[in-house]
């Protein structure tokens, strides 16, 4: 098993709060390592999970939940320190000892790598947030700090970006506002055993507008982008794109910047939003804002996500027909406006809408690739699996 199993395997188990699962590898981790302590400290909890155990056998009792929640916490930490030294250990990351702070590739190459981030990192940059003359600099900290984040869990570092949201330089506020979304989506269960983060960032959000603002900025990047590269201008600087380069001899403005984003990051941006509608951030951010819950919606089927309209699909079928009256119509827009046909029983309007989705995709694979990932929704909406496989038959003869 590769060391990227055994942390997905880590966070599977402690996801699902199986706390001996996970001590199973992190005592080979340690072992590894040669450092005992690491090994008293997994005892101590393992020893406090049975106490929590046998209460739970014995009696009924809320606060076991709290208790098991802190006990899972503690685990994430001590998974999170024993990973960082072995990632040291096999040299997969460097002991940064610092950087250059007026070198831009210099402090994403430390914020992006360094697993033992030090206290003056933090100052560095708590200064650097409010400062619009060094707002680049700001700009590139946040993507690599994130970066690094998804990989190895920084309470501190997590904080930080969340303080960085009340930044006086919008661009700052509103990008750090976006890492922390997408961070938060994507450690949607890890969070519930940090309730300090979950906490900072509800009272950084305040009503939450221009937390939402940046959301929805994301979730418009995440439309298909032709090519491997997407030149920005300063305001499109603040939709994050994840990997950013200056382009040689031009003014350091991030106007001039081009941003990179391989397929992998793609895919990994589509599938947090994706999950986003099902997150607790998505509730904090939304909530029971009725003109927040349209934009947001729209901006979901800008993209060509129908599934958080699920329930209010004759919103979404005017929507659709909007759309396609006009010139900016995709094969997501005819896809999903032949899913509410569908949906709604007019087979016959959903097939001529599945048809003229798959004339507009360079190959049957392309419309498959659009196709297919909606097939679960619509059975589980009552669509007779039979159909739907019958559908795709016909749509391979209308394609020939």
């Amino acid at each position: 098993m590769t060391l990227a199993d055994q942390v997905n395997t880590v966070e599977r188990a402690l996801g699902e709060r199986m706390l001996r699962h996970a001590f199973t590898i992190m005592r080979s981790w340690v072992h590894e390592l040669g450092l005992s302590f690491y090994m008293d400290r997994i005892q101590t909890i393992e020893d406090n999970y049975d106490q929590v155990f046998d209460y739970f056998l014995s009696a009924d009792d809320p606060e076991r939940d709290t208790l098991l929640n802190k006990l899972t916490g503690e685990a994430y930490r001590l998974s999170d320190e024993i990973y960082a030294d072995l990632r040291l250990r096999r040299g997969l990351s460097p002991q940064m000892v610092g950087f250059n702070p007026e070198n831009p590739q210099s402090v994403m190459q430390y914020f992006n790598a360094c697993v033992h981030l030090q206290e003056e990192d933090f100052r560095w940059f708590r200064a650097l947030i409010n400062d619009p003359e060094r707002r680049t600099l700001a700009l590139l900290t946040i993507q690599s700090l994130s970066i690094n984040l998804r990989e190895c869990f920084n309470e501190h570092a997590f904080m930080l970006l969340i303080e960085a949201m009340s930044s006086e330089v919008d661009l700052v506020s509103e990008q750090a506002g976006s890492a922390v979304i997408f961070l938060l989506a994507h450690y949607d269960v890890r969070i519930d055993f940090f309730p300090e983060i979950e906490d900072a960032f509800v009272e950084a959000v305040g009503d939450g507008h221009e937390a939402y603002m940046a959301m929805i900025a994301h979730i418009e990047m995440c439309k298909p982008m032709a090519g491997e590269t997407h030149r920005l201008t300063s305001v499109e600087a603040v939709d994050q794109l994840l990997k950013m380069m200056r382009t040689p001899g031009e003014e350091r403005e991030m106007g001039n910047y081009i941003a990179i984003m391989p397929e992998s990051e793609r895919e990994y941006m589509r599938g947090i939003v994706q999950i986003l509608p099902d997150t607790w951030v998505y509730d904090v951010l939304v909530g029971e804002n009725e003109e927040r819950q349209q934009h947001a919606e729209e901006a979901y089927l800008h993209i060509g996500h129908l599934e958080p309209m699920l329930d209010r699909l004759p919103e979404a079928e005017r929507w659709l027909v909007q759309r396609l009256r006009s010139k900016e119509a995709t094969a997501h827009d005819y896809i999903n406006y032949g899913h509410c046909c569908l949906l709604r029983g007019d087979r016959m309007m959903a097939y001529e809408s599945y048809v003229q989705a798959r004339q507009m995709c360079e190959s049957l694979r392309e419309f498959y690739n659009i196709f297919r990932p909606d097939r679960g929704f619509l059975v589980d909406r009552g669509v007779p699996v039979e159909q739907v496989y019958m559908l795709e038959d016909q749509i391979v003869r209308a394609g020939t």
